[in-house]
């Protein structure tokens, strides 16, 4: 299988042609384990105080909706920036 950001980089290009398994390795990844996986939803998740989650739905072609899969980048692209932002904290 591909690497994660390979993955992430064709989830920001082609949102819509992600399938749910797919989505669901890079959100691991990032956020780790689901708290919550059903049949058709995987809940995530996140550090940041507000709506601290992710929450990915398969469409029924096995794909993970696109809509979700944006959601996805933009919490991945939130997350890395506060990481820099504590390493840069740090320094």
């Amino acid at each position: 299988m591909a690497k994660v950001e390979d993955i992430l980089r064709r989830m920001r290009t082609v949102p819509h042609d992600v399938p749910f398994a797919v989505v669901a390795k890079v959100c691991e990844h990032y956020f780790g384990t689901p708290r919550q996986r059903g049949t058709s939803h995987a809940v995530y998740r996140t550090p940041w105080p507000g709506d601290p989650r992710v929450n990915i739905q398969q469409g029924k072609n096995g794909k993970a909706k696109g809509y979700k899969v944006k959601q996805v980048v933009q919490a991945i692209e939130r997350l890395l920036v506060q990481e820099r932002q504590e390493d840069n904290d740090a320094e």
